[in-house]
């Protein structure tokens, strides 16, 4: 029987972290990174990584077995833990509430690097403003097959908005496809006048780039870059600036200032080369504090908008139906759609797989494909939509395809998904009831 391993012992400005299998691998297909690894690089970029994280409730994404592994959510604050660690207790959507870790120092990030955290996912509100956002968050997603070049045109887009409305943004990769540009605000607006705010500034940029940009909720509507207004809805995430992400080379999602954007590679930002960066040039996001800004204009925009008869757009799946939402289907779904709006409102779509497991997911659209290649030969490279689902506790994959290039005659019907294992399908059903 193997020796169990002793764990290492951590002295963080006066306090001492356990870090328990220090050696275990956390990256192995590309980067080599071992826990203790993953430790070292948070606190040699502490002070960049804490200026996202500092006084913010935070969901622990944890990554128990490593980055290949599966992630989990715990929005709770484990019953275990320092008792200089702080807690606030958040109220969700739901009506449930939790009692979540706020990480204020470097002792504290190491810490919950040592639970696996790999990422950062910190909510938009201080510990003293639970209820009132002091960040608007513009999340860029590129669909697939989206040329980066797109990606950083439309972030330019989203500056020179932020410039005529008064507000600064503050760009940074996302550590994976996207990019995300974080503006201060004051904390005086809901969660609601946020999100609406968000949609907002995500339909203008449409309009201003309808070739690159779209704030289209369906994926099968979307087309170039989704701005991802829901990413302000209450209880939503995204991963914070320094973070690092699950992919094989360990990449870093990186502040930058604006002058960068343009020729910025995300692959060049990774826990290897970001350490000397931060030693080098320090946080480019350093005084995002020092600049926060009003939601006045964005919400005239909303406003506007509204009596142009734009309504409220969808709300992810778990929230309850906004008050100005209209019907929550989507539109290859709606009845009677295709004799009312163009071809595209009804797509032929079939679901391939559901599973927690994305590589099992992607091997059950290879399979299909095996089954149907005279489909899969005419399919486009947008045609297939991997969709990242987030649940109550936990991400699954779901995959679909748009037979849309495919004759009728050709179409394959749609057959039981392989795997079909949707982890929240047992409580939406109950919740259904």
């Amino acid at each position: 029987m193997a020796e169990k391993e002793a764990p290492e012992v951590l002295s963080i400005d006066g306090r001492e972290v356990r870090i328990t299998h220090p050696s275990k691998p956390y990256f192995t297909a590309q980067a080599r990174l071992s826990k203790l690894d993953v430790v070292r690089y948070y606190l040699s970029v502490a002070e960049g990584a804490l200026c996202g994280i500092r006084d913010r409730p935070i969901v622990l994404k944890r990554f128990v077995d490593g980055a290949e592994g599966e992630a989990f959510y715990q929005k709770r604050a484990p019953e275990k833990r320092p008792d200089w660690l702080r807690t606030v207790t958040l109220a969700f959507p739901s009506g449930r509430t939790a009692e979540e870790v706020v990480v204020d120092d470097a002792a504290g990030l190491a810490w919950i690097a040592n639970l696996g955290c790999i990422e950062l996912h910190p909510h938009p509100v201080r510990s003293g403003a639970l209820e009132h956002p002091d960040e608007l968050r513009v999340d860029l997603d590129p669909g697939p097959g989206v040329a980066w070049s797109d990606v950083r045109r439309v972030a330019l887009e989203v500056k020179a908005l932020l410039d005529e409305l008064g507000l600064v943004g503050w760009p940074k990769t996302s550590g994976s496809r996207g990019f995300h540009v974080l503006v201060r605000i004051y904390p005086r607006w809901s969660f609601d006048d946020v999100r609406r705010a968000a949609l907002a500034l995500s339909r203008e940029i449409e309009r201003r780039a309808p070739g690159l940009a779209t704030s289209k909720w369906w994926k099968e509507e979307r087309h170039g870059v989704f701005l991802d207004y829901n990413q302000n809805a209450k209880d939503r995430t995204t991963c914070s600036a320094w973070s690092v992400r699950p992919l094989p080379d360990a990449r870093v999602s990186m502040p930058l200032a604006w002058d960068e954007v343009p020729d910025c590679d995300p692959a060049d930002f990774t826990v290897a080369t970001a350490p000397r960066r931060f030693a080098e040039l320090g946080d480019r996001h350093a005084a995002i504090d020092a600049a926060p800004g009003s939601l006045d204009s964005l919400l005239e925009l909303a406003a506007r908008d509204e009596a142009a008869g734009l309504g409220d757009a969808p709300w992810p799946p778990h929230f309850a139906k906004g008050e100005r939402e209209g019907r929550r289907v989507a539109p290859s779904r709606a009845k009677g759609a295709a004799k009312k709006k163009s071809p595209r409102t009804k797509m032929p779509l079939l679901t391939i797989a559901n599973s927690p497991d994305k590589k099992a997911a992607l091997a059950g659209l290879e399979r299909w494909k095996a089954r149907h290649p005279e489909a899969a030969e005419k399919l486009a490279v947008d045609d297939v939509l991997v969709d990242s689902m987030r649940g109550r506790s936990s991400t699954w994959t779901r995959i679909r395809v748009n037979l849309r290039n495919v004759p009728e005659a050709m179409r394959p019907p749609q057959e039981t998904p392989d795997p079909d294992d949707d982890p929240t399908r047992e409580w939406r059903e109950k919740r259904a009831r």
